[in-house]
């Protein structure tokens, strides 16, 4: 069953952010992640939206998202991002 991982996001230093992405990505692609939803404009219905951009991510399972964010690959791309952008995921 496809799960879904949801950034928000407030960036701060474009340039660092973007190596970020450009490790990512791919990374991610590694264990079956892909981009669904990216920067889309959004329309709220009900409620507010407090403006940030938002990314979405499908994964084969839970446990390819559990397996990707735990990796030993993806602490070092982590760290890229420190201080580029703060992020809800």
């Amino acid at each position: 069953m496809p799960a879904y991982f949801i950034v928000q996001s407030t960036i701060t230093d474009q340039d660092r952010y973007q190596s970020y992405r450009d490790a990512v990505i791919p990374l991610m692609a590694t264990f079956g992640g892909r981009i669904i939803v990216r920067g889309a404009p959004v329309e709220c219905l009900e409620g507010t939206h407090d403006g940030r951009r938002m990314v979405i991510f499908e994964f084969p399972s839970m446990d390819a998202i559990h397996a990707f964010w735990n990796s030993p690959e993806y602490q070092p791309v982590k760290k890229i991002r420190e201080g580029a952008a703060t992020l809800d995921i």
